[in-house]
């Protein structure tokens, strides 16, 4: 199974030199562990970001962490925004 994580559009605005890159192999294959659904990187705020669940997972040096218990719930702005911007669909 291979998860689909899409490039967050604001990552880029905000400042794409910041945070540590992730491998891309393995943000081909993550998916959210509560819904199985997609995710996307926002790689200025170093977060995998589950709009279906509504939930952050912080990226910490490098690694994911998948835990929902660590994840950070999204605001209603941030959910909003989500919904005005989705992901493009994978080529």
């Amino acid at each position: 199974m291979s998860g689909q994580i899409a490039a967050d559009p604001e990552a880029k605005k905000a400042g794409a030199k910041e945070g540590i890159d992730v491998d891309p192999k393995l943000l081909e294959i993550l998916v959210c562990p509560l819904t199985k659904g997609p995710l996307r990187y926002h790689r200025a705020a170093q977060e995998l970001i589950s709009d279906e669940a509504g939930l952050a997972y912080p990226i910490r040096d490098g690694i994911p962490i998948m835990l929902v218990d660590e994840a950070r719930t999204l605001s209603e702005e941030e959910r909003g925004a989500a919904k005005a911007h989705p992901p493009s669909a994978p080529p």
